[in-house]
């Protein structure tokens, strides 16, 4: 009776002498063969990749000639088992007709040996179905490649897997996928509808003998075919610990990370070792020994420890919120200042003064600066679509309506003056209708833009969130076109120059009743506002943008209601004496 090793001796001389029986009169011949394997004939062909010796010879490369073909030394009878029993798996699927009915399995094996060249060649050989690689080329048309067995290291396996991968070659045999077998020792083995066997591992504790030997004693199991609370056990007495305390010793150098850190390797350090690094912000770690940190969304904030990320805060300018009530109490009081202006002057319409300074067109421009402190309240509170579609319309709207009303004052001064000429037609020109007709039409051009604004690129509310606040969203109205909006605070500038250039050249006009010098002071300060309203408005960000520009409202309304009419106010409540037809009439010094 042969003995065991016998029987492999003489597998290792067929495997060193297969090669002599090929012939080199095939159509698919490219040359002498360089890697050594074994092979069986088969309708359908399984590729087997392993490792039969553990070293190599390396020679030195001058990389002016061919390199010569690196031997393999130290023979790995492990894997050379392992050969075989695939072989055996395949003689037993062959002799049972119930597996492959009328097709039978081959196979190609070859040493990969632990060189990458070898297992690239190797792999390459499997492909072509001959002995020298030919690249995406198969020359055994008629027996098609099922699947290939791979290198059990990873770095070989994962170097095969590329290249079947793109030839669409599977690490699973697709025509057995539904078959099971019984093994002699009475375990069951099949495949899933993936063609994937089970997945069955021995758990081995290395235990030092008494000879100074290591033996691998068997402790416990990870089996797959098994009820699910069977599938993981384990027998903790029999393991031998290398230390005295009984326990799995720790395999890290370095702290658990809490979260709101992520795990970092130190250089030139193993991976157990790591340092904890915070997470960056804006992003957060709920896990301990995180290796990456999780950007919170758009809408929320990591809290102070960075393992939880928190709604933002919505920010807008409110009635609760001090400087929002403050504003709206400011902007009551200040639209009532107006009203009560007017109420004196349609008491004391009667006297000089207040017919002097056009009585009609001076009630008209206190109803108008009412409005314009009252057009502040439509930016406080939530900026709802209708109010975000309305408030810089109302504001532009009342403010040019406000400012026409002083234009139309100042072109009447220089008017009357003119008028005091013998045979000047220019009294026409003086009367209500004519300052009416003109103060509608100023106004008509910004309602005009104001249409076309709201048409074509209508504001809406819109949440804003900025680098500058992080933790905050600005819920703020979007202007639709900001070149709209230039354009509408532009022109109420353009009314407010013409109206100042005017009362400017007017100022010395020799008559008592003569507004111009109160008209510049009033225009002068209505610009400075707004002009310092522009890089204001533009640094600031959030409900501070909209408290700028009410400021900018209050202030430049206070300074026409201060110039055009506290003088007046003043002489009427006051200096009563001075509110005569005498006091009035200053006689042209030639």
């Amino acid at each position: 009776m042969i003995s065991r090793y016998t029987y492999i001796q003489i597998l290792l001389l067929l495997s060193q002498c297969i090669h002599a029986l090929y012939t080199e009169t095939s159509q698919c011949s490219l040359g002498n063969t360089e890697l050594e394997g074994i092979e069986q004939a088969g309708d359908i062909l399984i590729g087997i990749m392993l490792t039969f010796h553990l070293d190599v010879v390396y020679h030195h490369n001058t990389f002016t000639e061919r390199p010569p073909w690196t031997p393999c030394t130290k023979f790995n009878l492990d894997h050379y088992q392992r050969l075989q029993a695939a072989i055996f798996a395949i003689e037993e699927i062959n002799s049972d007709p119930e597996f492959l009915p009328n097709i039978t399995l081959g196979f190609q094996a070859y040493d990969a040996c632990i060189f990458v060249q070898h297992s690239l060649t190797g792999t390459l050989q499997v492909i072509t179905g001959q002995r020298k690689a030919v690249p995406n080329y198969r020359c055994l048309v008629d027996r098609p490649l099922s699947s290939v067995i791979g290198h059990t290291s990873s770095t070989y396996s994962i170097l095969m897997a590329h290249i079947l991968g793109l030839l669409r070659y599977p690490q699973l045999l697709r025509y057995i996928k539904r078959a099971r077998l019984t093994l002699s020792s009475g375990r069951e083995l099949f495949f899933d509808s993936n063609g994937d066997p089970p997945a069955v591992y021995d758990i081995v504790n290395w235990q030092l003998g008494p000879d100074d030997t290591i033996k691998h004693v068997k402790v416990g199991s990870y089996d797959t075919t098994r009820s699910l609370d069977q599938v993981f056990h384990i027998n903790t007495s029999i393991i031998h610990w290398p230390v005295e305390v009984q326990m799995v010793p720790r395999s890290v150098c370095s702290e658990s990370c809490s979260p709101g850190y992520r795990k970092a390797t130190r250089r030139g350090e193993p991976v157990c070792c790591f340092q904890c690094v915070p997470c960056p912000q804006g992003e957060i770690s709920n896990q301990t020994d995180a290796l990456d940190c999780i950007k919170c969304p758009w809408d929320q904030w990591p809290n102070l420890q960075k393992s939880k990320c928190l709604p933002k805060t919505i920010e807008f300018l409110s009635y609760e919120d001090p400087l929002g009530s403050t504003l709206v109490v400011t902007t009551v009081i200040s639209s009532l200042v107006p009203a009560s202006i007017l109420r004196l002057f349609i008491k004391y319409k009667n006297t000089p003064i207040v017919k002097a300074n056009n009585y009609h067109l001076s009630c008209f421009l206190l109803f108008s600066l009412s409005l314009c402190f009252l057009c502040s309240l439509a930016f406080i509170g939530p900026p709802q679509a209708e109010k975000c579609l309305l408030r810089q319309c109302a504001f532009g709207i009342v403010f040019a309506l406000c400012v026409s009303c002083i234009l139309a004052k100042t072109i009447t001064v220089v008017f009357a003056f003119w008028a005091t000429k013998p045979g000047s037609r220019l009294r026409k020109w003086t009367s209500l209708r004519v300052s009416l007709l003109f103060i509608f039409i100023c106004s008509l051009l910004q309602f005009l833009l104001c249409i076309i604004w709201v048409s074509l690129a209508p504001p809406f509310p819109q949440y804003i969130s900025t680098q500058a606040q992080p933790t905050i969203i600005s819920y703020e109205c979007n202007e639709g076109s900001p070149i709209a909006f230039w354009c509408m605070l532009g022109y109420l500038g353009l009314l407010a120059s013409i109206s100042f250039i005017v009362a400017f050249m007017a100022r010395r006009l020799p008559d008592s009743f003569n507004e111009a010098k109160f008209i510049t002071f009033s225009m002068l300060a209505f610009l400075t506002v707004w002009v310092s309203f522009i890089p204001a408005y533009l640094s600031a960000q959030g409900k501070y943008t909209v408290a700028m520009e009410i400021f900018a409202i209050l202030c430049s309304s206070w300074a026409l209601v201060i110039c055009m009419f506290l003088p007046k106010c003043f002489i009427i409540l006051f200096r009563p004496n001075m509110n005569s037809r005498e006091n009035l009439v200053r006689k042209v010094r030639v």
